[in-house]
């Protein structure tokens, strides 16, 4: 785990405050919000869930290191979550957490640095810019501390319909497929060159875009080879890939502070 007080602060006129997990208590704060907001609010479940205590969690948690947000004001309120899980953890845990739903051959013959993210939600009280700034700068820079090169992670549409998700899977396809070297795949491909390009309405297409991943498009992230279905998370996932060689500098400046 990285120094914790390289993440510790107050992120810059925010009003939020990040840092790494360091406790128990910190991380079951961390799943307390991941079990409001994946099995509340979007209907998922799991084996290690635990409802009695309203804990969202799973067998990787031990491996990964846990990036919170909490209100400065109110350090012990956690109102958002990033697991993260370098090259190094993921061997200890047996693989990397996305492996089961994509088949990441090619991030892992690349020799670079790996970073896999994960579980990433918010408070719905805080799901505007502000939040999501504070939460990226302190990824920005667990990057720079660990210089990694590659980051990616399943993200997810709310829904088991591919059908439903024609269009927005269509447009990610078409326009923001992932280069070959790194184009990784889905183990139980649910295509999603469902539209032809020509037909589709590109801009209603992008309003049925989660932010998360519209924000992850802007910075010039791209997406693997076919969809996932998880139907115990009532999930249609896509793998977003991001290069930081390639990374849109005026996007992502704001986060980075032009250190990545």
């Amino acid at each position: 785990m990285t120094d914790a007080a390289t993440l510790t602060g107050p992120a810059p006129q925010t009003g939020f405050s990040v840092r790494l997990a360091e406790t128990r208590a910190d991380i079951e704060a961390a799943q307390r919000l991941r079990y409001a907001v994946f099995v509340e609010e979007l209907g998922g479940d799991g084996p290690l869930v635990d409802h009695a205590a309203r804990l969202e969690r799973d067998r990787f948690d031990p491996f990964f290191d846990h990036l919170i947000l909490t209100l400065a004001d109110a350090p012990g309120q956690v109102v958002g979550v990033y697991r993260l899980l370098r090259d190094e953890a993921a061997a200890r845990a047996g693989q990397f957490y996305s492996e089961d739903e994509y088949d990441l051959a090619p991030l892992k013959r690349s020799g670079r640095r790996l970073l896999e993210l994960g579980r990433s939600c918010l408070h719905p009280d805080h799901r505007g810019g502000a939040a999501l700034y504070a939460l990226w700068q302190g990824l920005a820079d667990y990057v720079f501390d660990h210089r990694i090169e590659i980051l990616f992670g399943v993200a997810s549409f709310h829904g088991t319909d591919p059908q439903r998700l024609a269009a927005p899977l269509s447009l990610l396809h078409h326009r923001h497929l992932a280069p070959e070297p790194l184009r990784v795949r889905a183990r139980q491909c649910q295509p999603m060159d469902l539209l032809p390009e020509a037909t589709l309405d590109r801009r209603a297409a992008m309003l049925q875009v989660p932010a998360l991943i519209k924000s992850y498009l802007r910075m010039g992230g791209f997406v693997g080879e076919g969809a996932f279905v998880d139907d115990a998370f009532n999930t249609t996932d896509v793998c977003l890939v991001m290069d930081t060689t390639r990374l849109d500098r005026a996007a992502s400046a704001r986060y980075t502070r032009g250190r990545v």
